[in-house]
C-alpha cells in the first residue's frame, strides 16, 4: 500500500483537534494522535483528550494505550505510529508534542533503550561534572552536542551506552519516510492564543478537572510523575492546600502560555510547514483545498 501522510501541528489551544475532526470527516480517514500525555488512561480533561463523542465521529489511534504507571518511550510511539501509517492509504497525524511529530516526519533513529531508573539513580550520585567527563571518554561525539551542565541528556547518553554497549551518537540520525507528506501548522497572534488558553482552562475546570486530578492522586499517589505535568501540578497544589483554586487556575494559564511559546518556537523551525491563521473564517476550506491539491499530485503516476 502506498501511504500518504498529512500532519497538523500548532501550539496548545490553537484548534488542532477541531480542524482535524472536520478534515478527517471530509477525507473519511482516522486520526493518529501525536500527544505524549493522551496516550495515558485517565488523563483526559487536563490533556484536552478527544471526547467519546468525538472519538465516535472519527476513529482515533494512540490514545489511552497505556497505564499512567508505565512509560511509553519515543521509540515505542514511533513504531506504533509508523505501523498505523503503513496500514492506511491516507493518515492524519495530529498533535502538539514536537518530538513525536519529528520522530515520524523526519524518521528519527531512536536508540531502543528504555529508561533505567536504578542505573540513572546510581549515575546521578557521581555528580554532573564526573558524568560529563565520563561521557567525553565513551562518546566524544555526543559530548560535543550536549552542554556540560545538561544532566538529563548526559544521563540518557550514558544510559544508552551502558545498556546497549553502543554509543548514542552511533544510534541517532534521521531516516526520512519515502511517502508523500503534507505538513500543516496553525498559528495565532499571542493575544488571541492567550485568550483561547484562558477560555480552555476555565472550561477544563467546569468539566471537572479538579475532580479528575483528585481521583488520580487517590488512585496512583501524589508522587506519580504525570501529576507533575502541565495543569495537573497546579491543581494538585490546590488540592494539597498550598494555593487557592484561583491561583491554581492563574498558574495553569501562565504555564500553558509559556509552554505554547516553546511549542511555537519548535514548530517554526521546520520550513516545510504550511501555516494557516487559526482564526480565519475560511480555515477549514483553505486547508481542504491545499489537501486536495496535495492528494491529487501525490496520486499521479
Amino acid at each position: 500500500m502506498n501511504s500518504i501522510l498529512i500532519s497538523i501541528c500548532g501550539a496548545t489551544a490553537s484548534g488542532k483537534s477541531s480542524l482535524a475532526l472536520q478534515l478527517a470527516q471530509r477525507l473519511n480517514v482516522s486520526i493518529i494522535s501525536a500527544d505524549s500525555r493522551q496516550v495515558y488512561r485517565g488523563f483526559d480533561i487536563g490533556t484536552a483528550k478527544p471526547s467519546i463523542a468525538e472519538q465516535n465521529l472519527v476513529p482515533h489511534h494512540l490514545i489511552d494505550i497505556c497505564e499512567p504507571t508505565t512509560t511509553l518511550t519515543l521509540a515505542e510511539y514511533q513504531a506504533q505510529a509508523q505501523k498505523l501509517i503503513a496500514e492506511q492509504s491516507v493518515s492524519l497525524l495530529v498533535g502538539g508534542t514536537g518530538l513525536y511529530l519529528k520522530a515520524i516526519l523526519k524518521g528519527l533513529k531512536i536508540p531502543c533503550v528504555s529508561p533505567q531508573p536504578e542505573l540513572r539513580s546510581q549515575l546521578t550520585n557521581w555528580g554532573q561534572a564526573q558524568l560529563y567527563q565520563c561521557l567525553q571518554q565513551v562518546d566524544p561525539l555526543a559530548a560535543q552536542k550536549i552542554h556540560a551542565n545538561d544532566q538529563i541528556r548526559t544521563l540518557r547518553a550514558l544510559e544508552v551506552f551502558y545498556v546497549s554497549g553502543r554509543t548514542i551518537s552511533s544510534q541517532q540520525g534521521e531516516n526520512p519516510p519515502t511517502y508523500p507528506i503534507l505538513q500543516i501548522g496553525l498559528e495565532l497572534a499571542p493575544e488571541a492564543l492567550e485568550q483561547r488558553i484562558i477560555t480552555r482552562t476555565q472550561m477544563m475546570i467546569e468539566q471537572g478537572f479538579v475532580i479528575e486530578v483528585e481521583q488520580l492522586c487517590q488512585k496512583y499517589g501524589h508522587d506519580l510523575p504525570l501529576l507533575n505535568t502541565l495543569g495537573y501540578a497546579d491543581i494538585k497544589r490546590y488540592l494539597q492546600g498550598e494555593i487557592s483554586l484561583q491561583t491554581a487556575i492563574a498558574e495553569t494559564v501562565l504555564h500553558t502560555r509559556q509552554f505554547a511559546k516553546r511549542q511555537r518556537t519548535w514548530f517554526r523551525g521546520d520550513p516545510l510547514t504550511n501555516w494557516f491563521n487559526a482564526n480565519s473564517p475560511s480555515l477549514v476550506d483553505d486547508v481542504c483545498l491545499l489537501v486536495q491539491e496535495f492528494l491529487a499530485k501525490s496520486n499521479q503516476p
